[in-house]
C-alpha cells in the first residue's frame, strides 16, 4: 500500500513515522520549505521526501493520501487526487484505525484550545493515562505510533475533520460555532458548520456529544438534523434535568444519575465563556468517572493557555494582556467583553471575512484607541474610524507596543487581540504572540 503524505509538518511527519511502522510505502510532498529539524527526523526513519514541489507521478500513484489541515481542497494537487478518486483523508482518520484508546474530540470555532487543554488537566491530574494532540503538541498519528496511552484529548479544526470517514471519538465537544476560516467554504457559513458536525457523524448511542445549549447556530442544526450519540448540553441561562448549568453563582452537573456542584467563584479561569470551557471540561471529567474532590482542585488551579487572555506585565499601573489567539471576531467579542478599563486595543492581520459589526457596541463602552497590526487595515479604519478618538496603523510588534505605551494612561489596559490571522506579519499566532510579549518586556 502506498501511502502519500502532503505537507512535511508536525501532522505530515507524524502520519509518515506511524504509516511506514505499519508497512506502508511512504512518500512526503511538500510544495513548501520542510524545516530542518522535521527533516532530520524523515531522514532518520528512512522516508521519502520531496520539498518545493509536488512531483505528480510520486504522488498520483497513491493508494491512499494524508493532506496536512494548512492545506486547502482547492489546491490543484488535491483536486487531481479527487478526480482520480484517491481518498484523501485526515492524520486523525489516518491514526484513529491504529489505537484501541478512547478518544475525546473537541472543537468549535472558539474556547477548543482552552476546553481541551482543561480537560487534559482534568483527566492527568486524576491519574488517567491520557494524551494530547490534534492542533495541539505533538501529532496524534506519532503518538499512536509509540502506544502510550489509554485515551487521548484531541483538538480537532474544521479542516481535520473534513477529511475524516470513519473516525468517531467517543465524547465529542462542540464549544461553539461563529463564522470563521469562511474563505476555506466558500464563503458559506452553513457548510462550516455542517464540517464542524462532522464530529459526531459516526457515533453511536454509546457515544456522547457535549454541546453549548446557548449557541444558536448548534441549536438550529440539532433541530433540523439527528445524531446518535447521547446529547449533554451546558449552558449560562438555562437548566437541565441532564445537563451542565448555572444557578444560585453555582455550577451545577447531573449527568448519568450523578450530580456534581462547584462555586463558579472557585473556577480559577475568569469571564462567561470559560465558565463555559469549564462546564464542557466537566462533563468529560464526570462521564471518565473522575472524583469530584480531583474535579474541584482541578477547576481551581488550571493557570490557562499561553497567548489567551494572557496577562502579561503591568507598568506604570497599566495591564499588557496577550490575546494573539484571537483569530476570528467572536474570540476578539469574548476579549474586549472582559475588559474593566479603557482599552487601547491592538488588532488587524489576514482578514478572513470578518464583520466587524458585532463588535461595535464594545468597542464604543471600552475602546480608547486603536492600533492596526496588518498589512491591509482598510475594513478595521472604515468600521471603527469615527467611533474611537485615536486610530494608528504601524507595521511592526515593536512599533505597536511603543505606541500602546505613549497613548495609555495609569488604570488602562493594552490589549493584543488582533482579531485576524497572523500570516502577513508572522509565522503563526505564537510568534506574534511571542513578539508581543517581547515587545513589552522591553519597554
Amino acid at each position: 500500500m502506498r501511502l502519500v503524505v502532503l505537507g512535511g509538518g508536525e501532522s505530515g511527519v507524524g502520519t509518515a513515522i506511524l504509516g511506514k511502522e505499519k508497512g506502508y510505502d511512504v512518500f512526503v510532498s511538500d510544495f513548501g520549505k520542510i524545516k530542518e529539524n522535521y527533516k532530520e527526523v524523515l531522514i532518520k526513519n528512512g522516508i521519502d521526501w520531496e520539498d518545493e514541489k509536488h512531483t505528480e507521478s510520486l504522488i498520483l500513484n497513491a493508494d491512499v493520501v494524508m493532506k496536512s489541515p494548512g492545506i486547502p481542497e482547492k489546491a490543484p494537487i488535491v483536486k487531481k487526487l479527487v478526480e482520480k478518486g484517491i481518498p484523501v483523508i485526515s492524520e486523525i482518520e489516518f491514526a484513529a484505525p491504529f489505537t484501541k484508546a478512547i478518544t475525546i474530540g473537541i472543537t468549535g470555532s472558539n474556547g477548543k484550545t482552552t476546553t481541551t487543554m482543561l480537560t487534559y488537566h482534568l483527566l492527568k491530574s486524576a491519574g488517567l493515562n491520557v494524551g494530547l494532540a490534534g492542533n495541539i503538541g505533538k501529532s496524534f498519528a506519532e503518538q499512536v505510533a509509540e502506544d502510550k496511552y489509554d485515551s487521548y484529548v484531541l483538538e480537532l479544526s474544521s479542516f481535520q475533520l473534513d477529511g475524516i470517514i470513519n473516525y468517531k471519538p467517543h465524547i465529542a465537544i462542540i464549544t461553539n460555532i461563529s463564522p470563521d476560516h469562511l474563505d476555506r467554504y466558500d464563503y458559506k457559513y452553513e457548510n462550516y458548520i455542517d464540517s464542524k458536525f462532522r464530529i459526531t457523524m459516526n457515533q453511536t448511542e454509546e457515544d456522547y456529544l457535549i454541546y453549548d445549549a446557548d449557541d444558536e447556530a448548534i441549536s438550529e442544526w440539532l433541530q433540523k438534523n439527528k445524531t446518535r450519540a447521547k446529547l449533554i448540553p451546558f449552558s449560562l441561562t438555562k437548566t437541565f434535568e441532564e445537563g451542565v448549568f448555572i444557578k444560585n453563582n453555582k455550577m451545577e452537573a447531573i449527568i448519568n444519575q450523578e450530580e456534581f456542584q462547584m462555586e463558579t467563584a472557585a473556577i480559577a479561569l475568569e469571564g462567561k465563556h470559560n465558565f463555559k470551557n469549564a462546564m464542557a471540561a466537566t462533563s468529560v471529567a464526570k462521564l471518565m468517572q473522575i472524583r469530584k474532590a480531583t474535579i474541584r482542585e482541578s477547576l481551581s488551579n488550571f493557570q490557562g493557555v499561553e497567548h489567551r487572555l494572557e496577562k502579561v506585565l503591568k507598568i506604570q499601573n497599566v495591564q499588557y494582556i496577550n490575546d494573539s489567539k484571537a483569530t476570528n471576531v467572536n474570540a476578539t467579542f469574548f476579549a474586549l467583553d472582559s475588559m474593566n478599563t479603557p482599552t487601547v486595543w491592538i488588532v488587524g492581520g489576514v482578514d478572513k471575512g470578518n464583520d466587524y459589526n458585532e463588535l461595535m457596541a464594545l468597542v464604543r463602552e471600552k475602546v480608547k484607541a486603536i492600533i492596526c497590526l496588518g498589512v491591509e487595515n482598510r475594513k478595521i479604519i472604515d468600521a471603527f474610524g469615527n467611533v474611537v478618538d485615536v486610530m494608528v496603523e504601524v507595521g511592526t510588534m515593536t512599533e505597536a507596543v511603543r505606541m500602546a505605551q505613549h497613548i495609555s494612561e495609569k488604570g488602562d489596559t493594552v490589549l493584543l487581540s488582533p482579531a485576524c490571522a497572523s500570516f502577513d506579519l508572522f509565522e503563526n499566532y505564537e510568534d506574534r504572540g511571542r513578539q508581543f510579549k517581547d515587545a513589552v518586556h522591553n519597554l
